[in-house]
């Protein structure tokens, strides 16, 4: 597959630099690039078993405001 991005001056003189030093070409030094990004688990869809995703239940509405509201409802929940 051929791909072609328009890169800014500045990282493409970064680019050129980081292959003369490590002895690769531009598409090499892309691609090893890409292949990290999508092993990274940042590049990865989010995994759902982590304890904190879907841990609020709201509609995301006014968040900061009802927050106080909110914590005093679970707690006497819990505390009774």
């Amino acid at each position: 597959m051929t791909l072609t991005v328009r890169l800014p001056p500045r990282i493409e003189q970064e680019l050129a630099e980081y292959c003369v030093k490590r002895r690769l070409t531009k598409s090499q030094a892309v691609k090893q690039a890409l292949e990290e990004l999508l092993r990274s688990p940042k590049g990865r869809a989010p995994d759902s078993r982590h304890p904190f995703i879907g841990g609020d239940k709201g509609d995301g509405s006014d968040v900061s405001g009802n927050i106080k509201a909110a914590l005093r409802a679970r707690f006497r929940k819990h505390g009774r």
